[in-house]
């Protein structure tokens, strides 16, 4: 089909029938920022492969240029120019939007004055070959209205001659012919802004704290603390991301409560400083009640104390006080209260009520901080649930390429003289220019590796003129305080543009108008890469978003950037990988998300390379968790807490199923199971686990329930999961439990292993069929054992979880979903083979009028030149496949696959062999070409291949076929 069909097919979708099928990226359609959408991500898709663009906007913000600056950076890269039209309406366009724009050699910048006549127009277009795109409507180039706010926005495709785009083309060009070029008119401009100002209100004022009413997650907090206090519980931990105001929920708590006397223990005076001042924001009235208790200061009496724990757990300090003396206590970053200093205090003091407040109480130390309260957790919102309630500000983040010094790339056992190597202080300079900040003037915070490493940083940002301090722990109270003052006090002379730290600012030190963090080490935990971005995110006047800078080198633990990111602690490499490649579709409000080309692919790569099936990293996550959730941890707790996919467990060649882990390496499971129960586990652990298909957990379910099963039952239950007219693969299961489709070799792994009385002949199996299939007696007596019961059922809960949210709802009546992973096993079962040959498939094979196809996208060097088949994208619904070598056009296969008409044909595909043995699935596809043609082998002879063009069902979406298709050497 054409281009001009498809366009036509599109309209014949949004105009005439929804039902039509059509591709949505031709199709015109309503582009918004909710369900999932947003009107930025239309703009970076379109710009990411155009090969034009224009703008035309009203307003452009700095808001709305910096979540698109790595985009435009590859454009400028590729050579694609641009235009930008806007206008001086209201003042409202920044005068620095226009200085960054006019950074790119490929962009002209044009200005429309408004008093030649009015101009109010929002249009983003984009030519890419014969395709032009484009949406008209009401986003300005803001960052509020490409991300949250209620936009409609009409988006269209055309070919050049179309009227339409002949009519938007003109009304630019006409525009654009009207306007000034930005670069002469800037500084008047600039003046006339600086001197009138905008005309509209910026949205960030309302971030500013008026009046100190509790925000919506404190108001859930302190409706879930009264319940636990009615109940009479004296302990509970508050859990909340950085930024989102434990501090002022813990004040309102502590104000509805009205204690006589009350405590709340810090590690750091600057912390206890910061508190006080927050509480007495709440209790105003009240302030001389409140005093400190550190070692610089001593109001031992006062009603409402704010202590050091390295004070307040000195013997002859904390003895002054009586045990009950305090009636309510507050233990802040209550994650460190395992050390000696705070269990002092808690052997020692007994008030009515203590409160711990943590924004990352999971601990690989071997300290239960949730048993410290009692495992009562009134409220636990992560950074993704507080970016969702708007607690926070939004981020921009960018990760970049670290420099390569002297010809060598960054590494974790980088020499110090590289990482601060005056090109590398440079470069770190520039960038931070480029990426900006939000407000008057910076306010940054770095982070590096070592204080060696700080000292020197700060020592060459200053010699380049960049007022600059390194702090450490070393440092002094007074120090600090004085240099957090000289960054964020824009009336002092000596004011600072940078702090550089290594780690005494990664939790409890409250610094709002940061607005640009520079993270210039490895990531070495995704807690602590959360805590340094978090030093950003609280939210005040003048601050719009923050800009985090991440200089990404060839780091082991890269993985852990977007694990971090998106909150998902499931080390799954496919789920990690996917939030690399949509981060900017998952992320909510006006955060943004961004790497260039040589970061994402060092991440990849380190995805690849991570083992996340260690030992230490099960006993870590499950260690956590138990003391999460007070009692041993089962797999479904695992799944729904994210909290490492139990399938990384489950493959595991150590353990047979889950029973084996908790024996190995939890001494309080005490549980017995025998060798023939243990065994009958591992064949559902070994083959259903997984949860690609529902059918033999299904069938499993019923045999536990009604001591039998018919094809009937099984048909009705698959409807549940919206799957209907598929008795051939119910047929399949009879396959996998009585091990016809297991290779002989792996059979004798489950020898005596039967769950039901399964017919010889499958044949003998009808669709509809009310035949009772009976459970068998050792299954049955299986099932009498709690132990194995609790297993099984957890095995099966944990399956159909997983079949729920991943491979739910299947695509075109196969067992099989669009864009999800399987390997040549999975296939040939999913595909009701009645073996399974994935030994002998290789590349392809036609069975069973089938033709499922696995391809590898980057073939590796060593290969052989004759396997070195030509299969790539042509476009994102086009894909050009080879047959095996020695294959003339006339051969069996390539005429079955020409005029088969049943023949069912799945294409697989995977990037590389780093990926591993799974593939991800692309739908079915059709014949549209084929040829016979040439390849050469080792020896330079030319051998005949079938080269066939196929037409996938559904092009492949967009983030999935820019990873396969894109590569950096």
């Amino acid at each position: 089909m054409s281009i001009s069909d498809s366009i036509i097919d599109g309209a014949r979708t949004a105009y005439l029938d929804r039902s039509i099928y059509s591709l949505e990226y031709l199709r015109p359609r309503l582009i918004l920022n909710n369900h999932g959408m947003k009107v930025l991500n239309y703009l970076k898709d379109e710009l990411h492969h155009c090969d034009k663009f224009y703008f035309s906007v009203a307003f452009i913000t700095m808001s709305g240029i910096t979540p698109l600056l790595q985009d435009l950076l590859e454009l400028e890269r590729r050579g694609v120019k641009g235009k930008i039209l806007t206008t001086d309406y209201l003042n409202f366009t920044e005068p620095e939007a226009l200085e960054k724009l006019l950074e790119f050699s490929n962009i002209e910048v044009r200005f429309f004055y408004q008093e030649r006549e009015g101009f109010h127009t929002k249009g983003y277009f984009f030519k890419s070959g014969d395709v032009y795109t484009g949406i008209i409507g009401s986003s300005n180039l803001t960052l509020k209205a490409l991300t949250v706010n209620n936009e409609w926005n009409l988006g269209f495709s055309s070919l050049y001659d179309g009227e339409l785009l002949q009519d938007v083309l003109g009304q630019f060009e006409e525009l654009w012919s009207k306007s000034s070029n930005v670069s002469d008119i800037l500084q008047e401009y600039k003046s006339t802004y600086n001197s009138t100002g905008r005309h509209l209100p910026r949205s960030i004022e309302n971030c500013t704290r008026t009046s100190f009413k509790p925000n919506s997650m404190q108001r859930e907090f302190i409706s879930n603390l009264h319940k636990l206090l009615d109940n009479g519980e004296k302990r509970a931990l508050l859990v909340s991301a950085t930024g989102t105001g434990k501090t002022y929920a813990s004040a309102f708590a502590v104000k509805d409560a009205n204690p006589r006397k009350f405590l709340f223990v810090v590690h750091r005076e600057q912390i206890a400083k910061q508190a006080i001042e927050s509480y007495k924001r709440v209790f105003k009235g009240d302030e001389d009640k409140f005093g400190l208790l550190t070692g610089n200061c001593h109001d031992f009496d006062k009603d409402y104390l704010f202590a050091t724990v390295q004070t307040m757990s000195k013997d002859h300090i904390y003895t002054r006080y009586s045990r009950d003396e305090f009636d309510y206590i507050v233990i802040d970053e209550v994650h460190k209260a395992g050390a000696d200093s705070y269990q002092k205090l808690f052997e020692y003091f007994t008030p009515k009520f203590y409160l711990g407040m943590s924004a990352s109480p999971d601990r690989t130390d071997d300290f239960n901080i949730y048993e410290l309260f009692d495992y009562n957790v009134p409220l636990d919102i992560r950074l993704e649930d507080a970016l969702e309630e708007d607690l926070l500000c939004p981020f921009q983040y960018f990760g970049i390429t670290d420099l390569e010094v002297n010809g060598k790339t960054l590494t974790d056992e980088s020499e110090f003289r590289y990482l601060t190597s005056d090109d590398r202080v440079n470069y770190i300079l520039e960038k931070s220019d480029f990426y900006g900040y939000s407000g008057s003037r910076r306010k940054a915070l770095v982070f590096c590796s070592t204080k060696k490493e700080a000292r020197e940083l700060a020592k060459k940002f200053n010699e380049k003129e960049h007022p600059t301090i390194a702090l450490t722990g070393e440092d002094k109270q007074e120090v600090r305080e004085d240099a957090i003052d000289r960054l964020t006090n824009d009336e002092r002379e000596d004011r600072l543009e940078y702090i550089i730290t290594v780690d005494i600012f990664n939790e409890g030190v409250d610094i709002p108008e940061v607005n640009q963090v520079l993270l210039v080490r490895p990531t070495q935990s995704s807690i602590i890469f959360i805590q340094q971005l978090g030093r950003g995110l609280r939210k005040t006047k003048d601050k719009e978003y923050v800009v985090v800078i991440d200089f990404i080198g060839n780091y082991k633990n890269n993985f852990l950037i977007p694990i971090a990111l998106s909150g998902d602690t499931s080390y799954d490499k496919d789920a990690t990988r996917r939030y690399l490649m949509e981060a900017n579709k998952q992320i909510i409000g006006s955060s943004t998300i961004n790497f260039d080309e040589i970061s994402r692919k060092r991440i990849y790569e380190s995805i690849n390379n991570a083992s996340f099936s260690n030992i230490k990293l099960f006993k870590e996550k499950y260690q956590s968790l138990k003391y999460k959730l007070n009692r041993i941890p089962y797999l479904v707790d695992f799944y729904k807490n994210k909290e490492l996919d139990p399938i990384v467990i489950l493959n595991h060649n150590k353990f047979d199923c889950y029973h084996d882990f908790l024996i190995a390496y939890d001494n309080e499971y005490k549980e017995v199971m025998t060798r023939d129960e243990i065994k009958s586990l591992k064949f559902i652990t070994d083959h259903f686990a997984d949860g690609k298909r529902p059918h033999e957990l299904i069938i499993l379910q019923l045999l536990r329930d009604n001591g039998y099963f018919t094809v009937r039952q099984v048909e009705e239950k698959l409807q549940e999961y919206g799957i209907t007219e598929d008795f051939e693969s119910i047929k399949h299961c009879f396959r996998m439990f009585n091990q016809s489709f297991i290779k002989k070799n792996d059979q004798k792994k489950y020898e005596g292993v039967t769950y039901f009385n399964c017919t010889d002949n499958i044949d003998d199996i009808h669709e509809h069929d009310s035949t009772h299939y009976s459970i068998t007696d050792e299954f049955k007596s299986y099932l009498q054992s709690d132990t194995y019961k609790k297993h099984f059922e957890d095995l099966i809960d944990y399956a159909l979880l997983r079949y729920t949210d991943k491979y739910c709802p299947q695509t075109e009546n196969v067992n099989l979903k669009l864009y999800e992973k399987y390997s040549r096993k999975d296939v040939c079962r999913l595909l009701n083979w009645p073996g399974n040959d994935s030994a002998t498939i290789y590349g392809y094979r036609i069975k069973y009028n089938t033709l499922p196809m696995f391809v590898t996208y980057k073939k590796e060097d060593n290969i052989s030149d004759s396997t070195k088949y030509q299969d790539e994208f042509i476009s994102r619904e086009i894909f050009s496949w080879m047959t095996r070598n020695n294959v003339k056009l006339d051969s069996k296969e390539p005429q079955e696959i020409i005029h088969n008409k049943q023949l069912q044909k799945d294409l697989f595909i995977k990037k590389s062999d780093d990926e591993g043995s799974e593939f991800y699935y692309m739908g079915q596809v059709d014949v549209i070409d084929y040829k016979e043609t040439k390849i050469k082998n080792d020896e330079e002879k030319k051998l005949p291949v079938v080269n066939f063009k196929y037409k996938l069902h559904y092009p492949v979406k967009e983030e999935l076929y820019n990873y396969l298709v894109n590569d950096i050497d």
